[in-house]
């Protein structure tokens, strides 16, 4: 055992150990099936505190030859598969966390070299018997070890692409590591396995493709590892029952992610909620907001609206295809919301190529980021959405014309004026605080068409359902009228009780009216 080669078993037996373990063994299940054929190289990208380095801990566990992992694994999901027993502690595992090398080297040409020591210290004390020439190189010492002894060798390497945030100008650096990487573990056939975590895809140098043997998969798309990217729904609703917590809350502040066919939790956030038994800003407060400021305040067309919208609860087109996998090469806004989605900061749908705000959680985090510097007109409006709120649930019609107006006018200069899309965003701006108590949904298909936005009470909330309908340059009592005609409140059958019925109208002096009619199912 060394310090890099088959560290052992310590460190998944501590997480089994937990007071919160969810078991995503079945993890391994997948490698199994890519162990030693053409894409046994993986690389997985997710956000921090996402579980990466617990998965690469787990992996190690299970392959390395210089420790016995049956008793631990043996009341957990993978010892029931059929591949369990065939890979279970065969294999020489190396098992890196780049970081490590990365912080105690002051340039990557450095860490580099202590990453090569590293294997070479190690291999010498574990195959001593073998005699391995001093000037040989890792990849050779790797290949004679194989050749001699017949046993693959497994990489995992956590946080691999950590030097492109700490180095992130470093391009000669980068392409050096980069270079080091293809010559240990391309077309090498000692290695069996490859599994290597990030929070950044495979960094891309136009035709430069040192890594192009990785099966890359990444928060645009998870594709098979989607299902252990976090705590799925099932796995939630299993700890909010045993350890009686409020599921809905739960999935208010930190659910929200689409992962393939997933919902996904934060696991980070939900594990501390469980624990300390109060729903807060956790996994956000493992870094300061600066980090997501620096981002949505870069001067790109479109950007800044691209933001208000996600506040406002939209979801954004996104063309994740032109990112280049750095957190420096920025030219649009689609890069900037492609990397805050591999940060976290937002979720992707594949199949719509939309991006928006996952959750409460990371939603405080934007308004944090925008409470100064140029977003004074979008403060503003949040900041009046409690009195707006409270004036429509006491049907004063005249009162939500008036804050409405003054928002929409404030707002002009980051939304076209004219059109009902534009009125939509900025009423959801407006009506943001009803996010605590109510589900808000835009153009949810109900009777004979779309209701252009409806507030569904949450859970313990004893507040009216709200569908609210908005005309340009038509009469208030005419959105009044459709909301009736076309059934518009079809949807809330499962809901009894009052229902506030909202017209809203404003025309091209941009004035703006209001009815509001109480009904009860």
């Amino acid at each position: 055992m060394g310090i890099y080669l088959n560290p052992g078993n310590d460190l998944f037996r501590q997480a089994v150990n937990s007071k919160i373990y969810v078991d995503k063994t079945m993890l391994i299940e997948v490698t199994n099936s890519l162990f030693d054929t053409s894409d046994k190289h993986i690389c997985i990208s997710r956000p921090r505190r996402f579980g990466k380095s617990m998965a690469a801990n787990m992996l190690s566990a299970y392959y390395s030859r210089d420790c016995d992992s049956r008793e631990l694994f043996s009341k957990l999901k993978i010892s029931r598969s059929e591949s369990f027993e065939k890979h279970l502690n065969k294999y020489n595992v190396f098992r890196f966390d780049i970081r490590g090398f990365a912080s105690k080297s002051d340039n990557i040409k450095l860490m580099i070299d202590k990453l090569e020591k590293s294997i070479i210290r190690d291999l010498k004390r574990e195959y001593a018997e073998l005699d391995l020439p001093d000037d040989y190189t890792s990849d050779e010492m790797l290949l004679e070890i194989y050749q001699t002894t017949g046993i693959p060798f497994v990489f995992i390497i956590d946080e691999w692409d950590c030097i492109f945030r700490i180095y992130r100008n470093d391009s000669d650096g980068q392409q050096l590591y980069l270079n080091y990487l293809r010559t240990l573990l391309k077309e090498q056939p000692y290695v069996a396995l490859d599994y290597a975590t990030g929070i950044l895809p495979v960094k891309k140098y136009g035709e430069h493709s040192a890594l192009n043997m990785y099966s890359e998969y990444s928060m645009a798309n998870q594709a098979m590892f989607a299902e252990y990217t976090g705590f799925t729904p099932d796995d939630v609703a299993y700890l909010c029952n045993k350890y009686d917590m409020p599921l809905e809350k739960m999935a208010q502040w930190y659910d929200g992610y689409k992962v393939g066919s997933y919902d996904i939790y934060n696991p980070q956030s939900v594990v501390r909620a469980v624990i300390n038994r109060i729903f807060d800003s956790y996994w956000t407060k493992t870094e300061t907001f600066e980090a997501l400021q620096m981002y949505i305040k870069i001067d790109m067309d479109g950007l800044r609206q691209s933001v208000i919208r996600m506040i406002a609860g939209e979801h954004i087109p996104v063309n994740t295809g032109k990112f280049q996998n750095d957190m420096v090469s920025l030219y649009s806004s689609d890069d900037v919301l492609t990397l805050l989605i591999h940060l976290g900061y937002l979720t992707y749908d594949f199949d719509t190529k939309t991006a928006w705000i996952p959750n409460k959680e990371v939603q405080q985090e934007f308004i944090n980021c925008i409470e100064d510097g140029g977003w004074e007109e979008v403060m503003n409006s949040l900041r009046q959405s409690d009195e707006l709120l409270s004036a429509t649930l006491v049907c004063d019609a005249d009162k939500v014309a008036e804050i409405l107006e003054e928002v929409h006018r404030k707002n002009t200069s980051i939304i076209a004026y004219n059109n009902e899309m534009s009125l939509s965003v900025t009423l959801a701006l407006a009506y943001y605080s009803a996010r605590n108590s109510y589900e808000i949904f835009r153009e949810l298909p109900s009777g004979k068409g779309f209701a252009d936005l409806t507030f569904i009470p949450r859970k313990g909330v004893d507040s009216p359902a709200m569908v609210i309908e908005l005309k340009y340059n038509k009469a208030a009592s005419n959105a009044l009228e459709q909301i009736k005609e076309k059934h518009y409140t079809e949807k809330l059958t499962a809901f009894s009780g009052e229902i506030l019925l909202v017209g809203i109208s404003y025309d091209e002096s941009k004035g703006h009216s209001c009815i509001i009619e109480k009904i009860v199912k």
